[in-house]
């Protein structure tokens, strides 16, 4: 390890928020140093329990996640916040959006929040979230919770990040079709019916069941909670917590948790292994040997999976 990583390293373990926000900066940016953060944290990078949520815009998810915070720090507990922003079409960077609902926290050395940019990528996350939370558990955070750009029939890539994932839906915005429409279904392990002060919440709730009520299960597995909550007034983020908290025990108790962190593991290497082989594919474009193997599929010479076998064979 080089002597400025592990500055680095343990200055960010002992709650610098420049230092972590340093760390994070080189996994958006694919730093060379990347590989031997990674070494670095080894099972300390696993430690934490990651917290997805999900939801339509305008359901309270970043205010659901500022409760959370709150709630987890109560508990004498570190927290890590990672929030996926829409790109801004100028700059690239993160559109903050409902960020300032956070401020409350912001000088808490046992909280870090951090907006990443989507930078057009689908799924609801950022191409480096998976990297950044491993870097917040790495660096001793109990807790990681990752808020996404907004569901929709795309974005239900937070289930093979997060450990427990939330869907927030809201009454009256037709959330219950939203929730079929998007898959949803399959991806909450706790559904959250915020803003349930307003009128239709119980009904939200009975369609929510009904729909769990129609899903098939195994005998001892997981059937999704159904969580009533005003996070604006901090009402049912206790039994937000319960439920979190009863699904964290069935994943351990049921080896779910291993199963799930052994997929995001090989979902991880699979990126990095793509990632490089892109770059290398990148180079053989100067050679013209992709663009020659593209020229000939164009003019029916070979077929394009010919082509694919002659551009990986050329790859080693």
């Amino acid at each position: 390890m080089t002597q400025d990583v592990g500055k680095l390293v343990d200055a960010a373990r002992d709650g610098d928020p420049r230092s972590v926000a340093r760390l994070i900066s080189m996994v958006e940016r694919n730093a060379a140093e990347l590989a031997e953060i990674a070494a670095v944290f080894g099972a300390d990078a696993q430690r934490a329990h990651v917290v997805g949520l999900t939801g339509s815009p305008g359901v309270g998810k970043s205010t659901t996640t500022n409760e959370l915070v709150a709630a987890y720090r109560r508990d004498g507990k570190r927290v890590g916040v990672l929030a996926v922003d829409p790109s801004s079409p100028f700059t690239g960077g993160a559109i903050l959006g409902d960020r300032v609902r956070m401020q409350d926290h912001a000088t808490d050395p046992g909280v870090y929040i951090r907006s990443m940019s989507s930078r057009g990528h689908l799924g609801g996350l950022s191409a480096a979230t998976s990297a950044a939370v491993r870097v917040l558990a790495g660096v001793g955070c109990d807790v990681v919770l990752v808020e996404t750009v907004g569901v929709g029939q795309a974005e239900v890539e937070i289930a093979s990040l997060a450990d427990t994932t939330l869907v927030l839906l809201a009454p009256g915005m037709g959330d219950a079709i939203q929730a079929v429409k998007a898959g949803i279904l399959e991806i909450a392990d706790v559904f959250v019916v915020n803003k349930a002060d307003r009128d239709g919440a119980d009904a939200t709730v009975r369609d929510i069941n009904g729909m769990i009520a129609l899903g098939e299960r195994g005998p001892g597995q997981w059937r999704p909670r159904v969580v009533k909550a005003v996070a604006a007034r901090g009402e049912g983020i206790e039994d937000v917590l319960k439920a979190i908290e009863e699904h964290r025990e069935y994943l351990e108790k049921s080896g779910e948790l291993r199963k799930r962190r052994e997929e995001r593991a090989a979902a991880e290497i699979e990126a990095l292994v793509l990632g490089r082989m892109r770059a290398r594919i990148g180079s053989l474009r100067g050679g013209h040997s992709l663009a020659e193997l593209a020229a000939k599929v164009a003019e029916g010479v070979v077929d394009p999976y010919r082509a694919a076998e002659e551009l990986l064979s050329g790859l080693g």
